[in-house]
Order: C-alpha cells, then sequence, then structure tokens
C-alpha cells in the first residue's frame, strides 16, 4: 500500500502523536580543539542535517546572535556553542565544505544569522522547503512536515528556552539534537519516495480531500 502524504497537514493532529528523539550520542563542543575534532568527524559523514537555535528576546527591538548550531550524522550530533566559540576556523571549515550534503530547513534565516559571526562562503546545502514542494507539500514547518511523512511529533517546548545558559539542559540538548537529526529523516524518506513512487498525494483543499494520482 503506498504512503499517504497530505499537501496541507492539520496541525490540531500533531498533539495526538507519539514523539520521536534522537537516541544517538550528543556532543557538545565548547572549543576549538573540540570544534576542530567534531568537523574531522563530520566530514567523514555521508550526509548531515543542520539547524541553529538563538536566545529569544521579549523585548521589542532586541534581537540576540545565532547561540548554537547543531549538526548531526545518523547517530551523533554534535551542538556548537557560537555564543562562546564564535565563527571558530572549524565551524568556518565546516559551513564552507562543498562535498557532504547538509540538509536544514529554511536555510536561509540559518546562514544569514550565522553570516552575521564572520564571513564564510556557503558550502553544500539542500534546503527542505525546496524538496517537498517537489512532491506537492505545501507545508513549510519541520513539525508539520515530520508528522506527515512518519506520523510522529517533534515537541517545540524547548524553542524558548535560553540558548545561552552557561551550561544548556539535557530537554534542549535533545531538542537541538532532534530538530538537526530529522532533517536527515525527511530528506532521505523525500529521496526514496521520489525514487520509488510509492507514495499517494491526498490533497486538502478547504476541508475536503481529494486523491492526486
Amino acid at each position: 500500500m503506498k504512503k499517504k502524504i497530505y499537501n496541507k497537514y492539520d496541525k490540531s493532529k500533531i498533539s495526538t502523536l507519539p514523539r520521536v528523539l534522537f537516541e544517538g550520542r550528543i556532543v557538545v563542543v565548547l572549543t576549538e580543539t573540540e570544534a576542530e575534532k567534531a568537523v574531522r568527524y563530520l566530514l567523514s559523514q555521508p550526509i548531515l542535517g543542520v539547524d541553529t537555535e538563538t536566545r529569544p528576546s521579549f523585548k521589542k527591538g532586541t534581537v540576540h546572535q545565532v547561540s548554537l548550531l547543531q549538526v548531526s550524522g545518523h547517530d551523533v550530533c554534535f551542538l556548537f556553542r557560537l555564543n562562546q566559540l564564535g565563527m571558530s576556523p572549524s565551524v568556518k571549515r565546516l559551513l564552507e565544505d562543498t562535498k557532504v550534503p547538509k540538509i536544514g530547513l529554511s536555510l536561509r534565516d540559518d546562514l544569514n544569522s550565522l553570516h552575521k559571526l564572520g564571513d564564510f562562503n556557503a558550502g553544500n546545502f539542500v534546503d527542505l522547503q525546496n524538496c517537498v514542494s517537489e512532491v506537492g507539500v505545501e507545508d513549510m514547518s519541520l513539525q508539520k512536515l515530520y508528522a506527515n511523512f512518519f506520523g510522529q511529533r517533534i515537541s517545540k517546548r524547548e524553542q524558548l528556552t535560553n540558548w545561552e545558559a552557561d551550561i544548556l539542559s539535557d530537554k534542549q540538548k535533545g531538542y537541538a539534537a532532534t530538530d538537526a537529526w530529522s532533517c536527515i529523516m525527511l530528506y532521505e524518506e523525500l529521496q526514496r519516495l521520489e525514487r520509488t513512487g510509492d507514495y499517494e498525494l491526498i490533497k486538502v483543499v478547504d476541508n475536503e480531500t481529494s486523491t492526486a494520482a
């Protein structure tokens, strides 16, 4: 039976889905020495998921710089604490790499934030927002996309926490790693569906549904 996906996923259903959480190893990177080792490992992987976090501002006109860059393989996720590292040589090398595909969502925003820390030429980045449109999906949020393709819920509870805290909580680390890792999962599933045609697009229009061949 073909996999059913929707052009627009019903947000009200997300809370009923089982939660997904990255189950691999999470490594916090604080120094350039640690960053060098992390980047060496990451660039040996076939594919990476990326995301960033920024300390939220609750005061009008106040905008913080990006605090965290999370980069994940299938089994290990590294959390680069950019509020301490800055645009270090190893971080720049990672961002400029042209060989390993780095999958993210709304990458323009992430890359713009990173550019404020230092100059670099963005390497091999792939934006999921461009990929999902090719199969007829109109949603652009990670939470909706993961629910649509996998029937699981990514919790956003930690999104507005302090990403510049002296020590990140386990919940913050799990949240950050899940966001990066899930980009790999979505990309590989999209690649599989496009290769096999093993899906059925359900079009939702004004509370009505129709099936696209």
